[in-house]
């Protein structure tokens, strides 16, 4: 299996796994995150509407063809960028504690990284064979 093909797959199961943990268990992922959900009601919410939203994008990389996926591709990296950004940020301002901060940003990268791979040659900046010239 080519390159692309593994980490698509594997960015795309990972983003099912995490929305689904999100969707069905908030609470629990906010207490990995070292965050009370008796005293934070919305962040159950907004983890709840993380959940769904990552559970389409993975299902799209791993049952989608053609344009659909292409371009559930192309959106990848900036949409785990910017939660790379957004967690390290959360850092920063200590809205997460450091610990969760940094396990959230390393996995947002990992998930960058992945989305980037995932790209063909094309997708990723390369020049296609005729364009070239």
């Amino acid at each position: 299996m080519p390159r692309q093909e593994v980490a698509r797959v594997a960015l795309g199961t990972i983003r099912t796994v995490n929305g689904l943990a999100a969707l069905l268990t908030p609470r629990k992922m906010l207490r990995r995150l070292g965050v009370e959900a008796e005293t934070h009601g919305a962040a159950i919410y907004a983890l709840r509407m993380f959940g769904i939203r990552t559970i389409i994008l993975g299902i799209e990389l791993l049952v989608a063809k053609g344009d659909r996926r292409d371009e559930a591709l192309r959106t990848a990296v900036p949409i785990h960028a910017s939660d790379t950004v957004s967690a390290f940020i959360a850092g920063v301002h200590r809205d997460l504690p450091r610990r969760a901060a940094v396990l959230a940003t390393v996995i947002s990268s990992i998930n960058t990284g992945l989305a980037f791979l995932a790209r063909d040659r094309n997708q990723a900046g390369e020049l296609a064979g005729a364009d070239r010239a």
